[in-house]
């Protein structure tokens, strides 16, 4: 093998490497966009407000089937991700929310009154 023909084969894969680096996603940082992203993917789920207990943080609902956590619909207890969540619901109150499993819990992140 000549020099030129080395000189070729280093530029080829020294491009090719660059390249596969530059196209690469950075796994060590997210984009602040991607989290926005993942929430909205979410279901918001319709229910039905039973219960409030604003010094626990808990809500129960009759909510229909919840997607994301393969949940069938039914009437259960949820953790509130924040009790300002529950501010002014009360029973019978319709929301849409959306759950997440915290700490091996479901637990309610977004809620908005209908």
């Amino acid at each position: 093998m000549n020099a030129n023909n080395v000189l070729v084969a280093a530029l080829i894969t020294l491009l090719g490497a660059n390249a596969q680096a530059q196209g690469a996603p950075n796994s060590t940082a997210m984009p602040m966009s991607s989290k926005a992203a993942a929430s909205a993917a979410m279901p918001l789920v319709l229910g039905e407000v039973r219960k409030v207990d604003l010094t626990k943080g808990l809500i129960v609902l009759r909510h229909r089937d919840i997607p994301n956590l393969a949940m069938p619909g039914m009437t259960m207890g949820f953790d509130v991700a924040d009790k300002k969540l529950l501010d002014g619901l009360n029973a019978g109150d319709h929301v849409e929310f959306q759950a997440e499993m915290i700490k091996g819990k479901a637990t309610v992140t977004e809620l908005k009154r209908r």
